[in-house]
C-alpha cells in the first residue's frame, strides 16, 4: 500500500485537541503517518473553533494559504471539521472552493467513509445535529501527542446557555461517561507510564448529574487519586456556580491534585453576569475564592474574561477590575466582546464603542502583566516539582517544563529527562517563564 501522510491544524480548545487525537488515532488505523510538514501531506484537516469571529477568520485564512499547496498536488484532500462546521453546515463548502469535505464534531466516527467519498470526486457534509452514540471517547481511540500527559474526556456538551456562548449549539446538551470506563481508562494509561492525565469537559463541575445513578466530581477524583502511577490530575474547565465545597475539600486532601484552578469570571458586575446567564454573583464568586485560598496555600488561580459585553458600563467594568486585583489571578485570557450568530446576545442592541473595548482591554491586560510578574518573582530562590516536556519552543537549547501550578520554567537539561518528574530552583522570572537548575536529574523512558 503506498504511503500516505496527514497533518491536522487544531484551533481553540482542549476539547478540540483532543478531538484532533482521536482523529489521528482513526487516520492511523488506516495506514495514514502524521506528518507536520503539510507539503507532504496527502490529507490535511482544520479542526476548527467558533467561540469568537477571529477564530474564523483564521480559518478562512489558512484556506486561502492552501490554495496553492491544492494547485501544486490535485489528489490533496482538504477537510474541515469541528465547531464552524458544526455551525454553519453545509454552507461552508461554499465559503472556499478548495474545501473537499466538512463534518461536524459529532460526525469524527464516519471519517473514513467520508474520505472514501472524495476520493470518488465527490463534496461531502456530514453534520449531525444531536449527539451520536457511535461517538467512541475511549482512549483505544486516540493517537496522544504525548508519552507522558494525557486527555482524558469525561463528558462532553454544556447546559448552561450563557447568553454570548455557541458552544451548547456545537458540543450539545451535557453527556457524562459513566466512571468504571473513565477509570479503566486512566488506569492503562498508567500502565503505559503516563503521569499526569487532564479531565475534560465543558463543565467538569457537574459531570455525572445526569447519568442513571448520579456521580458527583469530586467523587471521580478521589477515585483517580487512588490510581498508582498516576502522579498529577488536572481538569477543565470549572463553572464558578458548580464549585462545591466538596469538591474545594477534595483539591486540599488528594495530594495528585494539582493546585491549580481556572475558573471563569467573565465579569465583576452583577448587571453583566445576570445578562451572561451565568448563575453567580460577584460576591458568590469571591466567596468560593476565598475558601479556595485558605483550603489549599499557593494555589495557581487563572480566569477568562470578556470586556465590552453589551451594556457594559463604565462603572461595571470598574467592577470586573476591583474583583481582579482582588483576586489576584496568575494569569487572565481577556478577550473583547465578540458577537456569535445563533446565541442570544447576538439579538442585544446597546453595543459598547470599540474605543471603549479597546481602552478596557488595554487597562486588564496591564493589570494582569503586572500581577502575573509579581507572583513569578515571588517564586525566585524556592524550589518546585517540574514534568519534564521536552526541548523549549523559544530556547531549543534548553528544556521545558510545567510546575503543578501550570507555571512554564526553563531550564538547562538532557533531553532524556522528558517526561520525568524532576526538583527545580527558580532562578529567575519573566512574565511567561520562570528559569532555573534542575536539583535532580533522571532519566525517562517515555517516548513522548
Amino acid at each position: 500500500m503506498q504511503a500516505r501522510n496527514f497533518s491536522i491544524l487544531t484551533y481553540g480548545c482542549q476539547m478540540n485537541k483532543y478531538d484532533s487525537e482521536q482523529i489521528a488515532g482513526i487516520l492511523s488505523k488506516q495506514s495514514y503517518s502524521k506528518t507536520d510538514d503539510l507539503s507532504e501531506a496527502d490529507l490535511i484537516l482544520l479542526n476548527t473553533c467558533t467561540v469568537r469571529e477571529k477564530a474564523d477568520h483564521k480559518v478562512l485564512s489558512k484556506l486561502g494559504r492552501l490554495r496553492e499547496l491544492k494547485e501544486k498536488n490535485p489528489n490533496l484532500i482538504i477537510g474541515v471539521c469541528g465547531c464552524i462546521p458544526q455551525v454553519q453546515g453545509e454552507a461552508f463548502l461554499d465559503r472556499s472552493r478548495v474545501v473537499d469535505f466538512v463534518f461536524g464534531t459529532q460526525n469524527i466516527h464516519q471519517l473514513s467513509e467520508m474520505i472514501s467519498e472524495v476520493k470518488k470526486g465527490k463534496r461531502v457534509a456530514r453534520i449531525e445535529k444531536e449527539p451520536s452514540e457511535a461517538l467512541d471517547f475511549s482512549g483505544d481511540a486516540l493517537l496522544r501527542e504525548s508519552g507522558y500527559q494525557a486527555w482524558v474526556s469525561i463528558m462532553t456538551g454544556c447546559d448552561n446557555f450563557c447568553t454570548y456562548c455557541i458552544v451548547p449549539y456545537t458540543r450539545g446538551r451535557e453527556r457524562s461517561r459513566e466512571p468504571d470506563e473513565i477509570i479503566n481508562e486512566i488506569k492503562i494509561l498508567a500502565g503505559k507510564g503516563y503521569v499526569e492525565v487532564t479531565l475534560l469537559g465543558q463543565n467538569v463541575n457537574s459531570y455525572g448529574s445526569d447519568l442513571s445513578s448520579p456521580v458527583h466530581f469530586p467523587d471521580l477524583l478521589e477515585r483517580i487519586n487512588e490510581i498508582s502511577g498516576i502522579e498529577r490530575i488536572r481538569f477543565v474547565t470549572s463553572h464558578p456556580k458548580d464549585l462545591s465545597d466538596g469538591l474545594i475539600e477534595v483539591m486540599k486532601d488528594a495530594k495528585k491534585v494539582c493546585e491549580y484552578l481556572h475558573l471563569p469570571l467573565q465579569s465583576g458586575a452583577d448587571k453583566v453576569l445576570g445578562r451572561m446567564n451565568r448563575g453567580y454573583t460577584r460576591e458568590l464568586y469571591l466567596e468560593k475564592v476565598e475558601k479556595l485560598k485558605s483550603a489549599v496555600p499557593g494555589i495557581s488561580l487563572t480566569t477568562d474574561v470578556i470586556v465590552g459585553f453589551p451594556g457594559e458600563s463604565e462603572e461595571d467594568f470598574n467592577e470586573t477590575e476591583k474583583v481582579m486585583r482582588e483576586v489576584g489571578f496568575h494569569f487572565s485570557f481577556i478577550f473583547k466582546y465578540s458577537p456569535r450568530p445563533g446565541t442570544s446576545a447576538m439579538s442585544f442592541t446597546d453595543t459598547v464603542a470599540e474605543a471603549a473595548i479597546a481602552e478596557r482591554f488595554n487597562r486588564l491586560d496591564a493589570l494582569q502583566k503586572e500581577m502575573t510578574l509579581r507572583h513569578n518573582e515571588a517564586l525566585v530562590g524556592k524550589s518546585v516539582e517540574v514534568l519534564v516536556e521536552g526541548k523549549s519552543k523559544t530556547n531549543p537549547e534548553m528544556l521545558m517544563g510545567r510546575t503543578r501550578t501550570n507555571k512554564i520554567i526553563i531550564f538547562p537539561g538532557s533531553e532524556n529527562s522528558k517526561g520525568a518528574l524532576l526538583k527545580v530552583e527558580i532562578t529567575q522570572a519573566g512574565l511567561y517563564s520562570l528559569y532555573g537548575r534542575a536539583l535532580t536529574t533522571k532519566e525517562s523512558n517515555h517516548a513522548g
